[in-house]
């Protein structure tokens, strides 16, 4: 990669993840020019999906790979990577105990894998999930473990590579502000959502995770003019969610709510309580 390109790389868990989480900052990005790269962990096999999709597919994960690559065409992505793990579904669940199950892998073997496209693709910026993963799916949280031990190895002479040793200048992990939690709560009691069983499988406890989620902010990025090409790649997974509900229900006004700014933690480096970044690149203009 030419020193003056900008790339970043998004490491997450599943078809869907780059779409409803941090699409408008992808698909910003990328239409700015910047070389945007996405590996995801699994092919989301453990989702539950209505037989009507599954028509002309021969498995869920054939299906859910299709709907990514929708996605990252709408988004713009530079490219798609798969780690080949299996979804391994929320807590309890049996996929849990799969052998081929993310969170039955190794954390340096996975961060291994991770850290060998870090050094191929060269992205000064890494963005994953926070530490408890959003909504504290599993491997939403083996990935940001993963990533964050990955973002160690890739810098170092010692990990063994075809690939000479390179450090992304910023890692990010994507939070939730105080202020869109209140927005969701308010939105969520006006429909009459049960906020303890929320989502597709009614297995999210949206309560809790309000309690656990009190991450700091270090950078806000302006996502509006990309709320269409966010809410387009969200349609490609149309496996994951109810029809017309998605559409013009509760669910539609929290997609216009989160793809107008997204918000992450500095993780790397280590950030000041106040820092307030309007651009994942900002002060590395020395390094493009």
């Amino acid at each position: 990669m030419s020193d003056d390109k900008k790339a970043i790389l998004a490491v997450l868990a599943h078809p869907d993840d780059e779409s409803f989480g941090m699409g408008g900052t992808l698909a910003l990005y990328a239409h700015q020019g910047t070389s945007v790269h996405l590996v995801c962990a699994t092919r989301g096999e453990a989702g539950v999906v209505d037989p009507e999709y599954l028509q002309g597919y021969t498995s869920i994960a054939a299906r859910r790979e299709a709907e990514l690559r929708c996605a990252a065409e709408k988004l713009g992505l530079t490219s798609v990577h798969f780690l080949d793990y299996r979804d391994s579904g929320m807590p309890g669940s049996q996929d849990n105990y799969h052998q081929q199950a993310l969170i039955a892998a190794p954390v340096e073997e996975v961060a291994g894998k991770i850290a060998g496209y870090i050094r191929r693709l060269q992205p000064q910026v890494l963005l994953t999930f926070d530490p408890i993963g959003g909504y504290k799916h599993p491997d939403h949280i083996m990935v940001n473990k993963a990533t964050v031990r990955a973002f160690e190895l890739a810098g170092q002479a010692s990990f063994e590579s075809a690939l000479p040793p390179y450090q992304p200048a910023k890692l990010y992990f994507q939070v939730f502000s105080w202020g869109f939690l209140r927005h969701v709560l308010r939105l969520l009691v006006f429909f009459h959502v049960d906020l303890s069983r929320f989502g597709r499988n009614r297995d999210i406890d949206v309560t809790k995770l309000i309690e656990e989620s009190n991450f700091p902010v270090h950078a806000r990025i302006s996502c509006r003019s990309m709320a269409s090409q966010k809410y387009e790649a969200s349609l490609c997974h149309a496996s994951q969610f109810w029809g017309v509900t998605f559409q013009r229900g509760p669910i539609r006004w929290l997609q216009y709510l989160m793809g107008t700014t997204e918000h992450y933690m500095r993780a790397f480096p280590p950030a000041d309580p106040d820092l307030k970044e309007r651009d994942l690149f900002e002060g590395l203009g020395q390094r493009l």
